[in-house]
């Protein structure tokens, strides 16, 4: 059986709540496949700030770079709003990112049948949406040169450069070929290649990577007609890979159909490492009070058996457990409605925990 080394970050607000829960059922994961996870714990974030005066301190970064995968919380909250920017619990973040090379962002959007009331959708627009979207992470305008506020003239001049090499662009439409192979087979590229060159280079390189993937069905979109179609069909999307400002658009819109952030798991993945954290953020209005969702942590973690460890079984057993759980009714407050069980995050953990009980010796 395997040995996996991961390391643990849990952040701000509600981040240690939620991660102690993922761990919990990591734990339970371990005891049911006899595989072992060792967990070695660093700061980030705001709480990195109050403790060592940086968001991503060097022996963080270094237990990292010593791990298999990265498990993340959740960063910031407003008391650290006032700080530079270069000094705020975000900041680490992007450092992570950009030190581990994680330059792909994996965001799935489950409507999941029992929450389909969720859904801002009709119910039959929502319903079967079960799509990726692959987002490249470190280059675009968040990393171009040139940037900043320039005087010109006398006058403020912001300026951020949208730049992508053709290394870049490749090595993320690869991965979006290579998960879709594993998935339903199709793939959506999204540019503004009708207006940027750069999208038109991107275009340019998916068409050549195609040809190495002929079973993928291929889609190309322009940004804002792909906006409109997740909304009107969003269960005939399977995979979308697209840039780092477009992705980040389009899955924030996605994450809002599903109905709630707190289900949503994300990756952030590299060649050598890989980061595993909810899409939501650190809540801080309700951490310490027992009552956020760990949903979207514990399915991070599903994610991390699948991408870093090849434990496909493992991941889909989770994945079946968070299912039945929502089945049988259990709803923490921010996905609760009418006739459910009302349950904090310790309740919610443990409901899981049974249900992957259940779910393993159903399958193994």
């Amino acid at each position: 059986m395997g040995v996996y080394k991961i390391a643990v970050l849990k952040g701000d607000g509600i981040g240690p709540e939620i991660v102690d829960s993922a761990i919990k059922v990591l734990r339970h994961v371990e005891k049911l496949s006899g595989h072992s996870f060792e967990l070695e714990e660093g700061l980030i974030g705001g709480i990195a700030i109050d403790q060592k005066g940086e968001p991503l301190p060097k022996e963080t970064l270094d237990l990292c770079l010593q791990a298999d995968a990265v498990l993340l919380g959740a960063v910031g909250g407003p008391k650290w709003d006032n700080l530079p920017t270069s000094k705020r619990p975000e900041k680490g973040l992007l450092q992570i990112r950009k030190a581990l090379d994680l330059y792909a962002n994996l965001r799935p959007a489950k409507v999941y049948e029992p929450l389909i009331q969720a859904s801002p959708l009709k119910e039959e627009t929502a319903r079967g949406t079960d799509f990726i979207v692959i987002r490249e992470l470190t280059g675009d305008v968040y990393y171009g040169e040139p940037r900043g506020i320039f005087i010109e003239n006398g006058k403020r001049v912001g300026i951020n450069t949208m730049r992508y090499t053709e290394d870049e662009i490749r090595r993320v439409v690869k991965k979006a070929f290579e998960i879709a192979m594993k998935r339903r087979k199709k793939l959506t590229s999204v540019d503004k290649s009708n207006v940027l060159e750069v999208s038109g280079l991107w275009k340019e390189i998916v068409e050549e990577e195609s040809k190495n993937y002929p079973e993928v069905e291929l889609e190309h979109l322009y940004v804002d007609n792909c906006a409109m179609q997740i909304v009107r069909r969003p269960s005939s999307f399977d995979v979308i890979v697209t840039g780092n400002i477009f992705g980040d658009i389009l899955s924030d819109e996605a994450a809002v159909i599903t109905g709630s952030l707190g289900m949503l798991p994300s990756a952030s993945l590299g060649e050598r490492y890989a980061l595993y954290e909810p899409v939501h953020g650190s809540a801080p209005d309700i951490a310490g009070k027992g009552i956020a969702n760990p949903i979207a942590t514990i399915l991070s973690v599903s994610m991390m058996l699948r991408y870093s460890f090849n434990l496909e079984k493992e991941a889909q057993a989770i994945e079946k457990a968070v299912e039945k759980t929502l089945e049988k009714g259990y709803r923490t407050p921010d996905i609760y409605s009418e006739g459910c069980l009302r349950v904090g995050t310790q309740q919610m953990t443990d409901a899981i925990i049974k249900s992957l009980e259940e779910v393993w010796q159903e399958l193994y």
